[in-house]
Formats: C-alpha cells, sequence, structure tokens
C-alpha cells in the first residue's frame, strides 16, 4: 500500500460511494470513522518506514505515480496528515448534531483527499489546480440544489478562479527569475503576481467581503468547514513558494508586505466583529482574523515563524468546528442568526451557549484556551519587531473579546421567569462537550501539540534556518 492511495485515493472513493448509496443516518459515522482511523494510522505508522506487526513486515510506499505527475508523502507528513485528518473526523462526527449529514460527508471525504493531494503532487505548482478543484466542490456544500447561488458564494468562486492564473503565470515566471535573480523588472512582476493570488486564496482586505455574506446565506457548518479547510492548505502551500525561491524568502520587502497584510486583517476584522448584530457574521470577521495571524505568523522575520505558523492552524479548526456546531443548533431555532432572533436561547440551549462562548474566546486569545498559547508566541516575536504592531494586534483581539462579550449578553437576555432547560440532543451535548474539554487541553497543556509540531517544520528544507 502506496501513501498516496491510503490518504488520497481511499478518502475520494470512500466520498463517492456515500454521496450514491448511503442514507444519512450512517454517513456521519463512517465518513467519521474514516478519518480517524487515517488520522491514526499517519500517527501509528511511520511512511517508508519498515514494521514488524506480529510476524507480519508493514511499510507504506512514499509515492505513486499518476499521468506523469508524482505524488509523494513522506514520513515528515505524517503529523500532519493525523492533525489534519483527526480534525476533519470531528467535522464529520459533528454531521450527525448539525443536520448536515449525506452531501457535506462525501464531499467533505474528497474535498480532504484533494488538499491532501495538493501537498503531495509534484511538480508542487499543480497544487493550485487541486486547491481550484476543492474549491469547486465546495459549492454543492453552500448551495442546495433547489436554491439560487447567493452573491457571497459566487464572489467566492470568482475569487478563487481569478487566482489560479496570478498563480500558476507567476511560477512560470519564478523559474526564470531563480536563474538570473539579478533581473529587477522579472523579480518584481514575479512576486507581485504572486502576491496577487495569494491575496484572491487568503481574501485578503478588501477581497473578504464574501466571507461575510457567505455566513448569512449558507449553513455556517458548511461555510465554517471552508473556512478551516482550503485557507490551511493555502498556508502550506504559500510556505512551499517560500522554501522553494531563495529570492523569495530573503526579499525584506515581501516579508514586509505578507506583515502587515496579516496586521490589517486581524484589526480590521476585530474592529468590525465588534459591530456586528448578526452571529454567523461575527464568525465571519473572527475567521478573517484568524486568517490575519497566519499571515503575520508567515511574515515574521524570526527562525520560529514556521513552528509559530503550525501551532496556529491546530487550534483554529478546533475552535471554528465548534462555534460553527454552535450555530448550527442554533439556526434550526433562528433561522436568520441576528440578534433580535437569538436574544435569551441561553436559557433553551446552555450547552451551544457555552461552546460558542468559549471557542469565541479562544479566537480572541483568552487565557487557559486553546488560542492563547499560539497568540502569546506571536506576540513575543512581533514584540521583538515592532511594539507598534504589536498593538495593532491587541486591538484586533480586544475587537473579537467586545464581540463575544456583546453575543453572551444577548444570548442570556431574557425574562426571568423563563426556566432553564437542555434542549440540545445528547449527541450535540456530546459533541459540544467533546470540542470544549479540547480548547481546555490546548489551552492549558500546549505541549500535547508537541508530537506533531515537532517534525512538521521537516516539510520544508531550508526554512527556518
Amino acid at each position: 500500500m502506496s501513501a498516496p492511495i491510503l490518504w488520497i485515493v481511499l478518502p475520494f472513493g470512500i466520498g463517492v460511494l456515500i454521496l450514491f448509496l448511503l442514507r444519512d443516518r450512517f454517513s456521519a459515522w463512517i465518513g467519521g470513522g474514516t478519518a480517524a482511523i487515517l488520522s491514526l494510522i499517519a500517527l501509528i505508522f511511520p511512511i517508508d518506514t519498515a514494521l514488524l506487526v506480529g510476524s507480519i513486515s508493514v511499510k507504506i510506499a512514499p509515492a505513486i505515480q499518476f499521468f506523469g505527475r508524482s505524488f509523494e508523502l513522506n514520513t515528515a507528513d505524517g503529523p500532519l496528515l493525523a492533525a489534519f485528518y483527526g480534525l476533519a473526523a470531528f467535522w464529520f462526527f459533528g454531521t450527525e448534531a448539525s443536520g448536515t449529514a449525506n452531501r457535506f460527508v462525501s464531499l467533505g471525504l474528497m474535498i480532504v483527499s484533494l488538499l491532501t493531494a495538493s501537498i503531495a503532487v509534484e511538480p508542487f505548482l499543480y497544487a493550485a489546480l487541486l486547491l481550484m478543484t476543492a474549491a469547486m466542490l465546495v459549492i454543492p456544500l453552500l448551495v442546495r440544489s433547489y436554491q439560487k447561488p447567493g452573491k457571497g458564494v459566487v464572489r467566492f468562486l470568482i475569487y478563487q478562479t481569478m487566482a489560479m492564473p496570478f498563480i500558476l503565470f507567476s511560477g512560470w515566471m519564478l523559474a526564470g527569475v531563480e536563474g538570473s535573480p539579478g533581473n529587477l523588472t522579472a523579480t518584481t512582476q514575479a512576486g507581485t503576481m504572486l502576491g496577487l493570488g495569494f491575496a484572491f486564496l487568503f481574501a485578503v482586505f478588501p477581497l473578504y467581503n464574501w466571507i461575510p455574506m457567505l455566513m448569512e446565506e449558507s449553513s455556517p457548518y458548511a461555510t465554517g468547514f471552508l473556512l478551516w479547510a482550503l485557507p490551511t492548505f493555502t498556508a502550506i502551500f504559500a510556505l512551499g513558494f517560500l522554501d522553494r525561491y531563495t529570492w523569495l524568502r530573503t526579499t525584506p520587502q515581501l516579508a514586509n508586505a505578507i506583515l502587515f497584510s496579516g496586521i490589517f486583517m486581524i484589526a480590521s476584522g476585530g474592529f468590525f466583529a465588534a459591530l456586528q448584530r448578526h452571529l454567523g457574521r461575527i464568525l465571519a470577521y473572527a475567521a478573517i482574523a484568524e486568517v490575519g495571524l497566519l499571515l503575520v505568523a508567515m511574515g515574521l522575520r524570526s527562525s520560529e515563524f514556521v513552528e509559530i505558523t503550525f501551532l496556529t492552524l491546530i487550534p483554529r479548526g478546533l475552535e471554528l468546528t465548534v462555534w460553527a456546531l454552535a450555530l448550527s443548533i442554533f439556526k434550526r431555532e433562528a433561522y436568520s442568526l441576528r440578534f433580535s432572533d437569538v436574544q435569551g436561547l441561553a436559557k433553551k440551549y446552555p450547552a451551544a451557549t457555552i461552546a460558542l462562548s468559549l471557542a469565541h474566546l479562544s479566537m480572541a486569545g483568552f487565557p487557559l484556551l486553546a488560542g492563547f498559547p499560539p497568540r502569546l508566541a506571536l506576540w513575543t516575536e512581533l514584540a521583538a519587531q515592532s511594539l507598534t504592531l504589536s498593538l495593532w494586534v491587541i486591538i484586533g483581539m480586544a475587537g473579537l473579546l467586545a464581540a463575544a462579550i456583546r453575543t453572551i449578553a444577548v444570548l442570556v437576555m431574557t425574562d426571568l421567569e423563563t426556566k432553564w432547560s437542555l434542549t440540545e440532543t445528547w449527541v450535540q451535548t456530546a459533541m459540544l462537550g467533546v470540542g470544549v474539554i479540547g480548547l481546555f487541553i490546548l489551552g492549558m497543556f500546549p505541549q500535547a501539540m508537541q508530537p506533531f509540531l515537532a517534525s512538521l517544520p521537516t516539510l520544508f528544507e531550508h526554512l527556518g534556518q
């Protein structure tokens, strides 16, 4: 068995089977179980290393050839696969609680397999096409078959499509620039086109206007999955560019552009989140600020920036899952998720209220929660470079904290005569409880992420040296 077949072909095939053959009640457990098993295999069995299991020798081959292209997953990819498929399993199990099920699980497995292929394909520029294919598969998750696509979906697809020619053409130019780095004109053109491509992929200001629209138009759970999966692998794709091209990682202007873009996204995301009166739009702007943190981590002029980037990525998936699941539960009661419609729901949905509040506070960098250790590490490195930029990060986090306080106040605001009741099902309560426990474990014991973080930087040969 080769690694690409195990982590790319197998989940894609299971996703297709679930879509056409299985009912909703079974898809969540089969999809979640598949992702969980693949996560455990990645954690236990190192790739390209022979292990003796009883009397049987087991070895997972690292590569396969497909239509003249190589797909290769190495030993260093194991922790990344374990973390990504583990979080994907949590998303798929959560479909039973959120009420999304069959289409979500099947398409979600296909999306996860394509995103895994994006880090395995050689030449690596083909990752851009795989990311685009994954983005197109997201559309059926966001739009039901009998609905007309909203403005947010249309803008998302347009921006993702516009990113591809910029990235592919810049990749063609980068080969020439690498051979003659003294050609300033070609260097500037290649860098500009590459920056524009990633600006569309990361939804850098002002290109993130589709995210709040999408949270109002589509299922919060499906949108949350999109906001977790695509930026995660776009960040890994971007780190691959920096690793492969020396002049990119040694150009201070590029690092400054990435850093200031991230700072602006954090500050603007926090500011707009504090002004919203819609729970979905608050999550959208919090996710925008979170992507800004990723960009700031990637723009740090520090040997630790790869570790900080991955330290930010892992809790992010858990926060978005818990938050999106809680919003899905609220949306069954109040379709619009506006403050006026969700007021007082804390007494009817206490578990969802607690989970949403803690996920929100974690994104704001509240101590003892999963989001605090990565923000502390980022602040420490950023403060050594610029206290002013550190202040803007704090302002953005303060905006998210203000939005969290407003959200909690609205949810608990009700008549004294209203009695407390636990309306959530046992599945919903269990999923939210597991997510909340995970937020506290990653916040109070960040060393739990060390097995994943220790080897992830080895994915990149030159970064951090």
